[in-house]
C-alpha cells in the first residue's frame, strides 16, 4: 500500500517536519558523495550494537563515538528508495503530529522515537555486527502517534493489482494497523542479519503511542502557542478531498471545503477530488471574496444520476478557519 496523503487538516505549518527532511536530504546527498558501499563511514555512524557489547569491536570506537551514533544513526540511508520512502511517510503523517505536540517537543518525540527504536532493535540482537541506519524507526514513532490521535482520518491509497493501480480511501486506524502487524510479521519471521531492523519499526510505533499518553500528563510551557503564531497557515490545502453525503432518494450531494479567513476575504481557486469508487475526478472551484461561514456553492451535475435519468448537484459548504 503506497500513502498518497490524508484527509486530517492542518493549521500550521509543518516547520521541524521540514527541517527534519532538510537535514536528511543534505546528508543523503553527502552520502552519495562518499559511496553507499562505504562500509566505515556506516560502521561509524550507524548503530552497531556490537560496537557496545563486544569488547574486540567496542575498542576501536571512541565513547563519544559510541554516543552520537544512537543519533545519526537514524539520519542516514542506504539507497534512493530508502530515503525518498521514509520521507514520504514524514511528509504525510509529520505535520499533523507536529501540530499536536508543538514544535519543540515534537522534535523531541522524534529523536526519542528514533532512540527508542534503535533501543528495541539492540536488546533482541545485543551482539550484532550489522550497522542499522533509517529514519524509519522514529517515523514509525510518528505513525504511532497518528494511530492514536486521528483514527477516523481517511489515507488516500494506491493498491498494485497486478500492473493496475487501484485508488481507495482507508482509515488511518486501518492502514496503519495493517502496517503494524507486517512488521511484526516480519520481525517475528525474521533473521538479525536480514537487512531491515523490523523490531526498530515495532519499537519505534510503540513509543509513538506512549509518548502521546504521556504528552498529556506533562504541563504546558506557552511555547507551543508563541511559535504557533509564526506558523499558522494563511491558506488551506489547495487541493481538497470532498466527502460527500445525501438521502437515498434525494439526487443532490452535500459536502464542504475549508478556506482561510484571508482567502474568504481576497477570494481563491481550490481543486477537489470526489471519491467516486474506483476513480478520483479532479474539479475546479472558484471562491468567490467576501464569502461567509456556512455560505453553499452549488456544483452543478456533480451529484448522483438517478434511475430515472435525472442528475443532481453538489453543494459544498464553505467552512472558513480563522488565519493569524
Amino acid at each position: 500500500m503506497i500513502p498518497i496523503r490524508d484527509n486530517q487538516p492542518s493549521n500550521c505549518i509543518p516547520v521541524v517536519t521540514y527541517i527534519l527532511m532538510g537535514i536528511n536530504l543534505l546528508i543523503f546527498v553527502l552520502q552519495i558523495q562518499i559511496g553507499f558501499n562505504n562500509e566505515v563511514f556506516f560502521y561509524s555512524y550507524g548503530l552497531v550494537p556490537a560496537k557496545y557489547t563486544v569488547p574486540e569491536m567496542a575498542r576501536h570506537f571512541s565513547t563519544g563515538n559510541q554516543f552520537f551514533s544512537i543519533f545519526s544513526y537514524m539520519f542516514l540511508h542506504g539507497g534512493f528508495l530508502h530515503f525518498i520512502g521514509n520521507m514520504w511517510f514524514l511528509y504525510i503523517f509529520g505535520d499533523n503530529v507536529e501540530e499536536h505536540f508543538g514544535a519543540l517537543r515534537f522534535l523531541g518525540f522524534y529523536l526519542l522515537s528514533g532512540i527508542i527504536s534503535g533501543l528495541f532493535h539492540f536488546i533482541l540482537n545485543p551482539v550484532s555486527m550489522v550497522p542499522t541506519i533509517g529514519a524509519s524507526g522514529a517515523i514509525a514513532g510518528v505513525m504511532g502517534a497518528y494511530f492514536l490521535l486521528y483514527p477516523k482520518s481517511r489515507i488516500l491509497t494506491i493498491i498494485p493489482i497486478i500492473i493496475f493501480p487501484w485508488f481507495v480511501e482507508i482509515p488511518a486506524f486501518i492502514f496503519l494497523g495493517i502496517w503494524f502487524f507486517i512488521q511484526f510479521i516480519n520481525a517475528a519471521g525474521s533473521s538479525a542479519g536480514s537487512g531491515i531492523a523490523w523490531w526498530a519499526h515495532i519499537g519505534g510505533f510503540v513509543a509513538g503511542l506512549a509518548m502521546v499518553r504521556l504528552n498529556k500528563k506533562l504541563p504546558q510551557t506557552g511555547s507551543k502557542e508563541k511559535i504557533r503564531q509564526f506558523t499558522t497557515k494563511k491558506h488551506t490545502p489547495r487541493l481538497q478531498m470532498i466527502v460527500a453525503s445525501g438521502s437515498p432518494d434525494n439526487p443532490d450531494l452535500y459536502g464542504n471545503i475549508n478556506i482561510t479567513s484571508i482567502e474568504a476575504i481576497a477570494g481563491t481557486n481550490k481543486m477537489v477530488t470526489i471519491p467516486w469508487g474506483f476513480y478520483k475526478p479532479l474539479y475546479r472551484v472558484k471562491i468567490p471574496p467576501g464569502v461567509k461561514q456556512g455560505t453553499r456553492l452549488k456544483l452543478s451535475g456533480m451529484g448522483k444520476s438517478m434511475q430515472n435519468g435525472i442528475k443532481g448537484d453538489m453543494y459544498l459548504v464553505v467552512n472558513v478557519k480563522n488565519a493569524i
